[in-house]
């Protein structure tokens, strides 16, 4: 299974969506908080092309936010981009 990194905020409901799914699903991830962190909040803004929170990585592929995880999921998709 691939790294999953996701960058969040606390103040962020999509994030705390984002998580409850990947917990659901029983998937660990590395969580990078980029709160009162602009240097993290540039770094993920540079890789993503997005300042949004959540921003989600299946090992060096860039997924997105929310939607485009539960999009994943919903067509039942997820599992393979895991792998």
């Amino acid at each position: 299974m691939k790294e999953v990194t996701i960058y969040t905020t606390l103040t962020c409901p999509f994030c705390y969506k984002a998580k409850k799914l990947l917990n659901k699903l029983g998937v660990s991830f590395n969580e990078i908080s980029v709160d009162l962190k602009p240097k993290l909040r540039e770094e993920m803004a540079a890789k993503a092309g997005k300042t949004s929170v959540p921003q989600i990585w299946f090992g060096d592929s860039h997924i997105g936010g929310c939607d485009d995880l539960y999009a994943l999921h919903d067509a039942g998709s997820l599992s393979k981009a895991l792998s």
